[in-house]
């Protein structure tokens, strides 16, 4: 059972009966940093809501190359389990710690239950998805019209903004592997970026400058 303290951070997203209601169903889960939480076709029995720390939501290719979708952060959930959810589907993402994090994990039951009877949850829901599917907009767009070197910069500027924090932990594998390239195409980019002042590279760490 979860405590009404646990969910403080929620109390303004959702009423009274859904508070209670969490705080009977769901289960609280921690997850350390490069944990898979969801898995690329895992039967979902459950939607994760993030208390905190951020998830990665990735798409897998053929040949096992995993590509960034977007990132959620406290307070949301991800949508794309909500689809597999009411359609019944296995997961078509796979939803990464990107640092360790805790995550309610709530009953599709109740997801279905709640999202028919209840106004402050069918919003909240509704917005999600909302949400969600402008960031994979902005996805596409940043694949389609986009050089590397400006994905790359956006992709920092997003990540300062996510850690409120001016200095990444981060290997160029892992960026990378975010965005789809190869590490020796990031460190070139990186290098070239430190060269008009925009970084500063440091062993697995980038400060960024400006932005």
């Amino acid at each position: 059972m979860i405590s009404k303290q646990q969910l403080q951070p929620f109390h303004y997203l959702f009423d009274t009966e859904i508070i209670d209601g969490i705080s009977n169903v769901a289960v609280l889960k921690t997850f350390k940093k490069h944990d898979i939480i969801i898995d690329i076709g895992q039967d979902l029995s459950f939607i994760p809501l993030l208390i905190n720390g951020n998830i990665k939501v990735l798409r897998e290719d053929s040949n096992g190359d995993e590509l960034l979708l977007y990132v959620l952060e406290a307070g949301d959930t991800c949508a794309m389990s909500l689809t597999c959810c009411m359609a019944k589907s296995v997961s078509k993402i796979r939803a990464l710690a990107d640092v360790d994090v805790t995550v309610i994990m709530i009953p599709i039951a109740n997801m279905k239950l709640w999202f028919n009877t209840n106004e402050s949850w069918r919003n909240f829901i509704l917005q999600s998805y909302q949400v969600r599917f402008d960031e994979m907009l902005e996805t596409i767009d940043t694949l389609a019209f986009m050089k590397m070197d400006e994905r790359l910069y956006k992709y920092l500027i997003d990540h300062v903004k996510l850690s409120a924090s001016t200095t990444l932990e981060i290997t160029h594998q892992e960026i990378a592997e975010d965005l789809h390239t190869s590490r020796v195409v990031i460190s070139r980019l990186l290098k070239q970026l430190e060269k008009e002042h925009k970084i500063k590279l440091g062993r697995n760490k980038i400060t960024v400058l400006e932005f």
